[in-house]
């Protein structure tokens, strides 16, 4: 298999430093795995109306065609249709504009994660699910329960029709249904964390700027489940480093560096 780092989306947040949206674009044998998509089309086309004037005044995103996960995906030579399946890690507005982009693509997200997007009451859940609202779901949607299927020691439900080479890995808190995607990675592991943590500190060790864990702290749905998630995050990159690699959805020092790690 082949691992792709895309950034799907800039954004420039208010008293902080630039973000990205992390995304993987994975060549498998039967076809392009996306884990998340980051902005897409229709969010350019009308920011306000899909994200919402107060968002898009706090994290201030460029939404340049370039960075779409149609566009990248389109550069590297592929037809949208050879994406066969779009993972989740969950269904935040900065992660799912792109699904429309993919319309033949079969859609994998929690149970817990669907249930909340489309029908949690509140405004949060207004304004963080909004884009999944005012979208046409995907035909084809698998959900799933993390089960006690042991992946390092986290609960992880196997991804239908995708195989030993991925699994989807329970990390509540940043949403109740909040889910890691494991990609087998050469002889190791890449896990996409999502948001369960917004600087690679976090997991590494080190000194986490204020204005990411600020963000990564008033941005959990659930604080407590986050924070005890983060400790075993970093319990299994201190544990496992030969063996997992952790990334997360918006720290741009570990996707820029990703991305030379790739290129090399």
């Amino acid at each position: 298999m082949t691992i792709t780092h895309l950034n799907c989306g800039t954004m420039h947040p208010l008293g902080g430093t630039r973000m990205v949206c992390h995304v993987l674009l994975v060549e498998t044998e039967g076809g392009l795995v996306l884990v998340d998509t980051g902005f897409g089309r229709r969010d350019l086309a009308d920011p306000v109306g899909r994200l919402g004037r107060p968002l898009t005044s706090i994290i201030r995103p460029e939404l340049a065609y370039e960075e779409t996960a149609l566009s990248q995906v389109e550069a590297l030579g592929y037809d949208p249709t050879d994406v066969t399946d779009i993972v989740m890690t969950h269904l935040d507005s900065d992660h799912t504009g792109g699904i429309d982009d993919f319309p033949t693509a079969r859609l994998h997200v929690s149970a817990r994660e669907l249930a909340n997007a489309d029908s949690e009451p509140g405004p949060s859940a207004a304004v963080r699910n909004r884009p999944w609202r005012r979208s046409k779901h995907p035909d084809d949607v698998q959900t799933y329960t993390a089960s006690a299927d042991d992946w390092f020691g986290f609960p992880a439900a196997a991804l239908s029709g995708l195989g030993d080479d991925f699994a989807y890995v329970a990390l509540p808190g940043h949403t109740e249904g909040h889910m890691g995607v494991a990609v087998r990675d050469g002889d190791g592991w890449l896990l996409h964390c999502g948001d369960a943590f917004y600087h690679q500190n976090a997991a590494q060790g080190g000194r986490v700027p204020a204005s990411m864990a600020f963000s990564q702290f008033v941005t959990a749905r659930r604080p407590r489940d986050a924070r005890r998630t983060r400790r075993r995050l970093a319990d299994l990159c201190s544990a496992s480093a030969a063996n997992v690699q952790l990334i997360c959805a918006h720290d741009a020092v570990q996707f820029d560096e990703s991305v030379r790690r790739q290129d090399a």
